[in-house]
């Protein structure tokens, strides 16, 4: 007797949703409100997509990029490609032009499918893709007109228009490639990293554990994070194996827009990085119960901590559970999450604040199916007691293997990962993050998590938010220096930093100065780019303060 050996495609887990709930809506912001289809709308859709990219030429193993915006037709696409044997390639609105150049090229994606409001951004690179045959426009609200020196380009809807609503699914290989993306914020070119469909398929499945978000069929879920973004955190292909409501918006995310969307369309979940957070929660202490946010539960956020000042606001004012996630494009990219205490129902207090307030500013526990250790440098394992601190390495079914294309031997020791991050492991086997290891700070021999600082600085009132680097000193090599930016009309001074951090750090991990700036500068994928603010520093001639 054995069991059947029924091949892990995404092809099989995606058409699910549709089968149980085809009514449910996928909602795309637009200039003037919403435009609505329903999930079976939408599976159609995407079989004619499918058919039309066949037609254009697009094979399995084929690369096609996508330059989208979170959108209905951006799901289509992840459906189509995903589907038919493609390989989605993710490509990240926010590349500059060199590196966008380069992964198309690298990639050497065949087809293009682009947001027309976006096209402005890729005209510069026409005449420099050879191996983009041809691209596919989908025009918004207000960008019908669209015109293009880019190859073979057609309109999205007329695209579609020839085609059935059936596409038959291919049969392929589990370890087939099912998407591609590219690292942001590296040192040389940006890095490429393939999903294949047995690891997104594991990947998927288990995200929605109680014990990591507790996604189901119930939710209406809103990704904030870009779907460019190493897959939108796997939330598109969640909900589509639950048949949830999507809620997409679009290129309308600033606080105003997307607390409105939140509230209309009822959303019980929403994903996003805490810069997102925290502009939402400006925006509600600026004018109290502009958004009637009773129905979202749980908010996902990743990219950096979560503050621990940010999550009991969100839960003490609208009842709203903060849950960690952590990962990179690497892990494909869910890692770990911080969700592993009883959690009461909204206005119930069964469970203390500050119990939950400790678990949140955790990474929190790997996903089944994934092992996450920490080694020194002699690549010797370290004990799992909340102290010893180490380089934090992770393998598993859906960590990648090697780089696409590029050698880089040292980022793998064995079957391990080596993710670049430090950090220790308590005794429940959660993972706390100190640092990325080139964000630490070296002071005297000492390391310095700048992201311990950074969280504790922006529980100050009137701080909304706040950047540590590390800066050159003659005597202890280096030494932390905060960044912050200040709620309108607020004020702050060194000596308040200082007396607020000396709470929780010792005298000499207290930051050196305190530099009050407009905005602080985003990576592509919204983390604070900490090697940008370096570079400032460095090129404004900044040097430390002599403390008394």
């Amino acid at each position: 007797m054995g069991m059947q050996r029924t091949p892990l495609l995404m092809s099989r887990l995606i058409e699910r949703g549709a089968a149980l709930a085809p009514e449910a809506d996928i909602v795309t912001a637009t200039a003037d409100g919403t435009r609505r289809q329903s999930l079976r709308e939408t599976v159609e859709r995407a079989h004619r997509l499918a058919h039309g990219l066949r037609d254009a030429g697009v094979g399995i193993g084929d690369r096609v990029g996508v330059f989208m915006w979170n959108g209905a037709r951006h799901l289509e696409a992840y459906f189509a490609i995903a589907g038919m044997g493609a390989v989605l390639h993710n490509l990240n609105i926010r590349l500059g032009g060199r590196d966008l150049e380069y992964v198309i090229n690298h990639a050497e994606s065949r087809l293009l499918i682009v947001d027309a409001d976006l096209l402005p951004r890729l005209a510069p690179l026409a005449g420099r893709l050879p191996s983009v045959e041809a691209v596919v426009v989908a025009a918004e609200e207000g960008f019908e007109n669209w015109s293009t020196a880019l190859p073979a380009a057609t309109d999205y809807e007329d695209f579609l228009a020839p085609w059935p609503t059936r596409f038959e699914w291919p049969l392929m290989e589990e370890p087939a490639p099912l998407g591609l993306c590219y690292t942001s914020g590296t040192t040389g070119h940006p890095k490429g990293v393939e999903y294949e469909h047995r690891s997104q398929y594991l990947h998927t499945i288990a995200m929605c554990l109680t014990d990591a978000m507790g996604l189901s069929a119930t939710d209406t879920v809103c990704g904030a994070v870009p779907m460019f973004h190493v897959m939108g955190w796997g939330f598109p292909w969640a909900a589509l194996m639950l048949g949830c409501r999507q809620v997409m918006p679009h290129r309308f995310t600033d606080p105003e827009r997307l607390g409105r969307l939140l509230a209309d369309e009822g959303v019980t979940l929403a994903a996003g990085v805490p810069t997102v957070w925290q502009g939402l929660r400006t925006a509600c202490l600026e004018r109290p119960n502009r958004f009637d946010l009773s129905r979202l539960s749980r908010i996902v956020s990743g990219g950096s901590a979560v503050p621990a000042s940010l999550a009991r606001w969100y839960w003490d004012t609208l009842g709203v559970e903060m849950i960690q996630e952590w990962g990179m494009t690497e892990t494909s990219p869910l890692a770990t999450f911080s969700r592993r205490i009883p959690r009461p129902g909204k206005g119930d207090s069964r469970v203390a604040p500050d119990a939950y307030l400790e678990e949140v500013g955790k990474a929190g526990q790997a996903l089944p199916g994934l092992e996450v250790e920490i080694f020194d440098e002699w690549h010797r394992p370290l004990p799992h007691d909340g102290e010893a601190m180490g380089d934090v390495l992770v393998r598993g079914p859906w960590v990648c293997s090697e780089y696409y294309r590029v050698p880089l031997p040292d980022r793998f020791r064995g079957d391990w990962l080596v993710t670049g991050d430090v950090g220790r492991i308590d005794e429940r086997e959660c993972l706390v993050l100190a640092d990325r290891a080139k964000d630490l700070v070296r002071s005297g021999g000492e390391w310095i998590s700048s992201v311990d600082l950074e969280n504790h600085i922006v529980a100050l009132p009137g701080i909304v938010q706040a950047c540590v680097v590390a800066q050159p000193h003659p005597k202890w090599d280096e030494r932390p220096v905060a960044l912050v930016v200040l709620e309108e009309a607020a004020t702050v001074r060194l000596a308040e930093v200082r007396t607020h951090c000396l709470k929780r750090f010792a005298r000499w991990q207290l930051p050196d100065d305190v530099l009050v700036v407009e905005s602080i500068p985003l990576t592509a994928t919204g983390k604070m780019d900490k090697k940008t603010v370096r570079a400032d520093l460095e090129a404004a001639g900044y040097r430390l303060p002599e403390l008394r």
